[in-house]
């Protein structure tokens, strides 16, 4: 799979089926994704393969007697579904997954190396506006990263 980038704006229907941008279809080459809360009210889509890596991550490190580790496991790894591409390259969100991230009409794909975000586009809107300074901050963490 080659890298997922780009930012893509898309409506979803009434029926749930988001049309997903070719560039980033091309990049998958799969007809099935994985897809689950994110965090910050998103969806997180990943292919079989990164859905595989994720969840291994997250329950190797989880311990189902710990109420922490349990509130990770049910947020990202219990709502995950899977979600194929129709023959008009469009992926049906599952109505529980939409009501969590608040989906209406018009949607924001991001991609993101390894796994795409859907977001309802006024909720990212909101976010990026909102998050502007904490970035900034977060970015300094980066000062490793240089140039050659």
């Amino acid at each position: 799979m080659n890298l997922l980038t780009g930012e893509y704006n898309n409506t979803i229907d009434d029926k749930g089926r988001l049309s997903f941008p070719v560039k980033l279809r091309t990049a998958i080459n799969q007809n099935v994704l994985m897809v689950t809360k994110g965090s910050d009210r998103c969806l997180w889509l990943f292919t079989a393969e990164e859905w595989e890596a994720f969840e291994s991550k997250v329950m190797e490190n989880a311990s189902m007697m710990k109420a922490k580790s349990m509130q990770v496991v049910r947020h990202f790894i219990a709502p995950a579904q899977s979600v194929e591409f129709d023959k008009n390259g469009r992926l049906s969100i599952p109505q529980s997954l939409r009501e969590y991230a608040n989906l209406s009409k018009d949607c924001t794909i991001l991609g993101v190396a390894k796994f795409c975000e859907l977001w309802d586009s006024k909720t990212y809107s909101e976010y990026l506006e909102a998050s502007e300074e904490s970035f900034r901050e977060a970015a300094e963490e980066f000062s490793d990263i240089n140039f050659s």
